[in-house]
């Protein structure tokens, strides 16, 4: 009997879970192909809502991997990096995976790819290439791109960066946003079913809001979230969804404000650890706008054709729709922000938007799959630079 290929996909937070959740399946499903999963990060953390049991109902996990500490300071974070990197490389030597898949940008993903390629075990990276300049996920971002042998973007100009980083062509594929296909693939909820599973009326107008810390300013998390919610406090006839914020640097700080304000405010808001992809995407439908800085608000919420409030320079370089109304995180700009939202200009504009993310044809899961069972790992782990045209080779 042949060997099975094996698929090492990793997991470390509730949003990227839901990116990777086709994927997975598809690789499930697939006879030649064997599925590992290892969770880590924010699924095994009680504070933030122990998703690992949402992924267990799912799928069969192979290793959680422990690695949170309960600060969220820089030195909390590194430590938590150092923990994991230890953690990983004992799972891999257990496991040992043919292919290692991660998405994106968050700090457990670099330590993951790191031990992963000392182990010299080949990684295929998704969503490479992007931009984001406020966050430190960009040096994360790119420096997985360096330590991956097989990547999958999500848009051509991302392709292009990825090339442009010293990637070989034939190994950079775009393959639409990941986040594209649960639109696609999921049933979501009527009107009725998704109030019922918030438990929570919607009203007249609605607004949902996820804001994360910007990991490369420093302690501004209270003073841009303050400001938001004041904001958010005078709109009338309007309920607010939180979701709360991810374990980053002031993470948790913002998360104490949403429980603050959900405590004098139950009539009008409600918040959710995670609100998981179906009650997301669900969510989608009935609301008037994402506000914050989450990129669910660039990549998912054109597919709706809703407008999207993106305060701050969180998603800053990345590509946006015409649905996106980009603002200062100040009480001014903000409101700006919700008079333009509701301007007759603007609601024609969302009429007729385009998600650059959307490519059409194939799902993205299906591709990615076809590519990673039939790729040739023979000398795959020794890469050349590809250097661009004009760059002179002499020395």
């Amino acid at each position: 009997m042949s060997h099975k290929r094996k698929i090492c996909i990793i997991t470390g937070t509730r949003a990227e879970y839901g990116l990777l959740y086709w994927l997975m399946k598809e690789v499930e499903l697939d006879k030649e192909l064997e599925l590992q999963l290892i969770v880590t990060g924010m699924h095994l953390s009680p504070e933030f809502g122990l998703t690992y049991e949402v992924i267990e109902k799912d799928f069969k996990i192979n290793k959680k991997i422990e690695m949170l500490l309960s600060s969220d300071t820089s030195v909390g974070i590194t430590k938590s990096m150092g923990l994991a990197q230890i953690s990983f490389s004992e799972a891999y030597e257990d496991l040992k995976p043919d292919i290692l898949v991660v998405l994106g940008d968050r700090y457990e993903i670099f330590s993951a790819v790191s031990a992963a390629m000392i182990a010299r075990i080949p990684i295929a990276h998704l969503h490479g290439g992007e931009a984001t300049e406020g966050a430190f996920d960009e040096s994360i971002r790119h420096s997985i791109t360096k330590m991956s042998h097989i990547h999958f973007t999500a848009t051509e100009e991302y392709r292009a960066r990825v090339v442009q980083l010293g990637e070989q062509p034939e190994r950079v594929f775009n393959v639409g946003g990941m986040g594209m296909e649960n639109i696609q693939r999921l049933e979501l909820l009527s009107k009725e079913e998704f109030e019922k599973s918030i438990n929570f009326k919607l009203n007249q107008k609605n607004i949902l809001v996820t804001f994360h810390s910007v990991t490369l300013e420093k302690s501004t998390a209270r003073k841009q979230f303050q400001n938001l919610l004041n904001v958010i406090d005078e709109l009338e006839n309007t309920n607010i969804i939180f979701t709360k914020a991810n374990s980053d640097s002031d993470g948790r700080i913002i998360n104490q404000m949403i429980d603050e304000y959900v405590t004098k405010n139950p009539i009008k808001s409600v918040c959710f650890t995670s609100l998981g992809q179906m009650r997301y995407l669900s969510a989608l439908q009935y609301v008037d706008a994402i506000v914050g800085n989450s990129s669910s608000g660039l990549g998912e919420a054109p597919s709706f054709n809703i407008g999207t409030i993106n305060i701050g320079d969180r998603q800053k370089g990345r590509l946006m729709a015409d649905s996106v109304i980009n603002c200062k995180p100040i009480k001014l700009s903000i409101n700006e922000a919700f008079e333009k939202l509701s301007s007759q200009e603007f609601l024609s504009v969302l009429e007729t938007v385009k998600n650059p993310y959307e490519k059409g044809g194939m799902a993205a899961s299906k591709i990615i799959v076809g590519i990673i069972k039939n790729i040739s790992l023979e000398n795959i782990i020794k890469k050349s630079f590809y250097d661009l045209e004009g760059i002179s080779q002499s020395g």
